[in-house]
């Protein structure tokens, strides 16, 4: 028996990849960490894929020792995330999986969290068609109600492909399931760090994914004991799984090792948009999280854009001063309005000078 934390990781298919990659998309530098994933102070739970319309007490799983045959068909950014922990603490580390590849937030959520979404209908128990993982409220009660009695520190999330589309009530259901989630365990501030979206080039080609990245952003400006790992610099343009799991694992743990276990001097958030000051052809952009400054690391900044009152936005030179950073472009003389890295495919280019990465964004509030 061992006595240490324990974390959950919950979420669809980038929380579900294993170390092993999926056919033909792979995880970056799996092999080498596998070789040194023999510990027995990491313990690796996976909870078996369960579907189904009432609230169940039970689960398939069992407790594993990290090696390299059970870490490599593991949650990658689990395990790493476990890794991480148990190095840095010195305590025993225990990480419970619960996920499943294509699954929409709904499904996650308690059926009474989900009364104020009526788009969200539920399954009765009296329907004897096929539950599907989309299903809301379906992996809740299978993958997630019977972990509640179980002792845990917190939660991991990564999830929101499935709902790129629907991004509009997305901080609605993702702050329901947080307080549902917390309220089911007892704990009202259980720290809940997950990650945002990173870029990729959906086939749709409708441009969503930046609106979902924002509403993910405003879930951790609006909701206390929470905090977001951004991958706006990690993701693949033509794969919707980044194979670089490590940053965006390391990501996380900065959040859990300076908020939940209060270690001082240790960055946790990249860069988020404070303001905006127009002046003349400029905008002077300000950002939080940012108190040493910013930086390209030498690279040209990209993925500013500016638009006037036409609400036509043109690329934008970008150049960061002792204030943030100051965008313009030669096409728009009286610019309103700035964004950054905000569509579907970008390569993310700023950062505080810890190196974390700044979010997408956008000044305005203009409907897609």
């Amino acid at each position: 028996m061992l006595i240490g934390e324990v974390w959950v990781c919950s979420g669809q298919s980038n929380m579900s990849m294993p170390m092993i990659g999926y056919k033909n998309q792979p995880i970056k530098d799996s092999n080498a960490e596998l070789l040194l994933s023999s510990n027995p102070n990491l313990r690796l739970f996976t909870v078996s894929r369960n579907a189904v319309r009432t609230p169940q007490d039970d689960c398939v799983g069992k407790w594993e020792v990290s090696s390299p045959g059970v870490a490599r068909v593991f949650s990658a950014i689990g395990y790493e995330f476990g890794t991480i922990l148990e190095q840095s603490l010195h305590v025993p580390i225990g990480i419970i999986h619960s996920s499943w590849g294509g699954t929409p937030i709904e499904a996650w959520i308690s059926e009474e969290s989900l009364k104020p979404f009526p788009h969200a209908k539920i399954i009765p128990p009296s329907d004897t068609s096929q539950v599907l993982p989309r299903n809301p409220a379906s992996l809740y009660n299978g993958m997630i109600h019977p972990l509640e009695n179980y002792g845990i520190r917190g939660f991991l999330w990564y999830q929101g492909e499935a709902n790129t589309a629907s991004y509009a009530r997305y901080d609605s259901l993702m702050k329901g399931m947080i307080t549902d989630w917390r309220t089911r365990w007892n704990q009202d501030n259980a720290p809940f760090y997950y990650v945002q979206l990173a870029p990729y080039k959906y086939p749709n080609n409708q441009n969503y994914s930046p609106y979902l990245r924002e509403a993910q952003l405003r879930v951790m400006q609006q909701v206390p004991g929470v905090g977001m790992a951004v991958a706006l610099d990690v993701g693949e343009e033509n794969y919707i799984h980044p194979p670089n799991k490590a940053d965006v694992s390391k990501r996380l743990a900065y959040w859990a090792l300076a908020k939940t276990y209060g270690w001082e001097g240790l960055a946790y958030s990249g860069p988020v948009y404070e303001g905006m000051k127009i002046d003349g052809n400029k905008i002077q952009l300000t950002f939080s999280f940012s108190a040493g400054g910013l930086t390209s690391f030498g690279k040209e900044l990209s993925g500013f854009e500016v638009a006037g009152d036409d609400r036509v936005f043109y690329p934008a030179e970008a150049t960061i001063n002792p204030a943030g950073v100051v965008v313009m472009s030669a096409q728009v003389p009286k610019p309103v309005a700035a964004r950054y890295a905000f569509k579907d495919w970008v390569v993310g280019s700023l950062y505080n000078v810890e190196g974390l990465p700044a979010s997408s964004f956008r000044t305005d509030d203009w409907k897609k």
